[in-house]
């Protein structure tokens, strides 16, 4: 089959591979009809190539139709239709049971310290080959795949894989109560998502991104939408009476400009071998922090942030002090998926598409078409907010 691949930094490409085959009595097979490129999958090919290895298929936001099915699969059958979530979880363990599916102790990869499996993502998150590809084994089918129905298109169910459960979550965690003001910070996907979430519940939603493109996109949702500034924590307490947004999402990650040093940090890592690399990611401050550091100024006293960003340092710094003398709350961490899929299920459904699922996507291709497209992802070039790849195309 074809498959991206991952080939060094800033380098993917388009490869023959094997055809995954079930192995395990709870496998399923999945014939994938689209797939995106999420701005986690920039990590892989900008910072975290460290942990990657040649030839690893990457991507982790696929659904499609389901080719075969293990042995203790009972809920899903050929030619089903399936969002994939691109954590792997079982569905049985104490931490699936606690809604922490994104720390599923059946698929915990241990020897990295790192919570449950994902998709396309790393020897971090246990080298699974990824859904950017013509077919995809999904491990513990029996619980993870979210079945959908056959009438209407892709677009409507393809972002439950994670961005529209990672922005519910992170809207979640923020906890701003009805009337209240909720900041997001980076209107790429998840910000953009993370946003109309907001409006949808009834909040007063800014939404803060250097990028013209974005911001147009998420003020057709209702969002007051400001640049990214020096400015921008005076101008965001200025409609605050002066305290600042109740909570903010931190929608950005380690991929955010503004921080010189950590700019030379990912370009120095880039030159090390893998494994010094790894223990440098392992023990050293190497994250861009500038939207984080600003989202902790302009939230105000008793306030919580929000973080769905990825981040990847292990010893970046944080004005504790502040963070202490502002008593904010702070909560974080990659999405249990299956945690939300429920609720969010009927929204995407709606004729009415309040959270604007068909209104994302700006880019689309075949797989030929993936490498250039990360090109012009990563660079933010010809509008390129979102892109999705259709594998049969």
């Amino acid at each position: 089959m074809k498959a991206l691949t991952w080939q060094g930094k800033r380098s993917v490409s388009v490869e023959e591979v094997p055809d995954p085959v079930i192995q395990e009595p709870t496998d399923a097979i999945v014939r994938i009809t689209s797939t995106a490129i999420c701005g986690s999958d920039l990590h892989l090919y900008e910072v975290l190539g460290p942990y990657m290895h040649k030839g690893d298929v990457i991507g982790h936001e696929p659904m499609g139709i389901v080719e075969e099915v293990g042995s203790a699969v009972t809920n899903l059958r050929k030619g089903d239709r399936v969002v994939v979530p691109f954590n792997i979880s079982c569905g049985s363990c104490y931490m699936c049971k606690q809604g922490l599916q994104s720390q599923c102790e059946t698929t915990q990869v241990a020897e990295k310290g790192s919570g449950a499996a994902l998709f396309g993502y790393s020897e971090l998150y246990g080298s699974v080959p990824g859904g950017q590809a013509e077919y995809l084994r999904v491990p513990h089918a029996d619980y993870g795949p979210v079945k959908v129905g056959s009438e209407l298109p892709d677009e409507r169910y393809l972002f439950l894989s994670d961005i529209l459960p990672t922005a519910w979550q992170a809207v979640e965690y923020a906890d701003v109560q009805p009337g209240g003001t909720l900041a997001v910070f980076g209107l790429g996907p998840v910000g953009q998502f993370a946003a109309r979430i907001g409006v949808q519940r009834g909040l007063k939603v800014v939404g803060v991104d250097p990028v013209p493109e974005r911001r147009a996109m998420a003020a057709r949702h209702g969002v007051d939408t400001y640049d990214y500034t020096r400015s921008i924590g005076d101008e965001l307490r200025e409609t605050t009476d002066g305290r600042g947004p109740d909570a903010v999402v931190d929608a950005v990650g380690m991929e955010a400009h503004g921080s010189p040093v950590a700019g030379f940090a990912h370009q120095a890592l880039g030159l090390l071998p893998d494994k010094l690399a790894q223990k440098a990611m392992e023990t050293a401050g190497v994250d861009r922090l500038a939207a984080l550091h600003t989202a902790i100024d302009v939230v105000r006293r008793g306030g919580t942030l929000s973080l769905s960003g990825v981040y990847g340092g292990q010893a970046s710094p944080m004005p504790m002090l502040t963070m202490f003398d502002k008593q904010l709350q702070v909560r974080m961490g990659q999405c249990n998926v299956r945690r939300w899929t429920d609720d969010i299920l009927p929204l995407v459904e709606d004729d009415a598409d309040p959270l604007g699922v068909m209104d994302l996507v700006t880019h689309r291709a075949g797989l030929d078409g993936a490498p250039a497209l990360y090109e012009k992802f990563q660079k933010k070039e010809d509008g390129c907010i979102k892109v999705v790849l259709n594998p049969g195309a």
